[in-house]
């Protein structure tokens, strides 16, 4: 089969379409022709030789596909070849044919398409396991999302205000109407506004419940400075960054806040069975009503893999890059 590889870590030149084995399929799992891949930050990372898939996971590039199931493991149930489905993945999604074990795959609904299907697992799954599954997000909540019109920002907007949630996010000027128009409450402009006084004055000094932050140490201390007592500070990513010099602890004590760090690409197939299930149960007949919709930016073909790079490199997407495979 074809999938995306590499000649060696390092930048977009190194991608390239190639041959490689078909994934062998064991009696757990489904194989799925993919009709489309999305593209994560994870992938630029792996790309550089920063992030590398966990221990037996597939070395291709990918973390989310959609497409129709072809084979069945002996012990599958709930899937039958012809299927339209999506799953999550450690890796292997860029590529012709990707096995998923059972648990990590989830039919379409049929309001949806495959498009549409191969921006919504690892994005919407990431937003709900950082709000509610892990962050135990109340009802009625006010929320800071930093990166507002990034994939798993996007995401995250929607299912905050599908629970009653008050959204403040941050993103540049550009994306401001992407962010308004899935119901943000307040859009903070990070590159000309302190948003921890614009956060503290909007919410009568009060502070926000909790934050889902993707860039690490650099804004760390004003993360803090906006949190309410008792808030969660949520670090999903540390894109800018991982070391502070100094910082002032006393907030933590005095707030009592609660200083969380969540991946999902590691944890073990028990996890993410649990977080897929809730999230089925919680957002999946939202998504097939249209009252949330994974954002998408661009749809490319996947031999265009290294424009795909470049585009989230310069982050001009808003939403998710989505490769057409078939």
């Amino acid at each position: 089969m074809k999938a995306v590889l590499q000649t060696e870590f390092g930048g977009v030149e190194t991608l390239y379409i190639g041959e490689t084995a078909m994934p062998a399929l064991s009696e757990n799992e489904v194989l799925i022709e993919v009709h489309y891949a999305a593209l994560n930050r994870a992938d630029l990372l792996q790309r550089k030789g920063k992030y590398p898939p966990p221990k037996g996971e597939s070395e291709i590039l990918g973390l989310e596909a959609s497409g129709i199931v072809k084979q069945v493991g002996k012990n599958v149930k709930h899937f039958t070849p012809g299927d339209r489905v999506m799953t999550l993945l450690a890796g292997g999604g860029q590529a012709e044919y990707v096995k998923a074990d059972q648990r990590l795959v989830m039919h379409i609904p049929d309001s949806l398409t495959l498009e549409q299907g191969a921006a919504i697992p690892e994005v919407f799954l990431t937003a709900n396991q950082a709000l509610f599954f892990e962050g135990k997000t109340k009802f009625g909540s006010t929320v800071l999302i930093h990166a507002g019109a990034s994939g798993v920002g996007t995401s995250a907007i929607q299912l905050a205000k599908a629970r009653g949630c008050r959204v403040i996010c941050t993103a540049s000027a550009a994306k401001h109407a992407t962010c308004k128009n899935l119901g943000a409450d307040l859009i903070i402009d990070y590159k000309t506004q302190d948003f921890a006084s614009v956060v503290k004055e909007f919410t009568k000094n009060q502070g926000v419940s909790i934050i889902l932050s993707f860039i690490g140490a650099p804004n760390f201390e004003r993360n803090l400075d906006c949190l309410a007592v008792d808030g969660t500070l949520m670090l999903i990513a540390t894109m800018g960054g991982v070391t502070i010099e100094a910082f002032n602890i006393r907030p933590i004590l005095t707030k009592r806040l609660k200083i969380q760090g969540t991946t999902l690409r590691a944890r073990s197939n028990a996890y993410k069975q649990e977080l897929i299930q809730a999230f089925s149960a919680d957002f999946l007949p939202d998504l097939a009503s249209g009252k949330i919709t994974p954002i998408i930016d661009s749809v490319l073909d996947w031999k265009d893999i290294q424009q795909a790079h470049q585009r989230m490199e310069a982050n001009k997407n808003v939403g998710k890059i989505v490769l057409k495979v078939k």
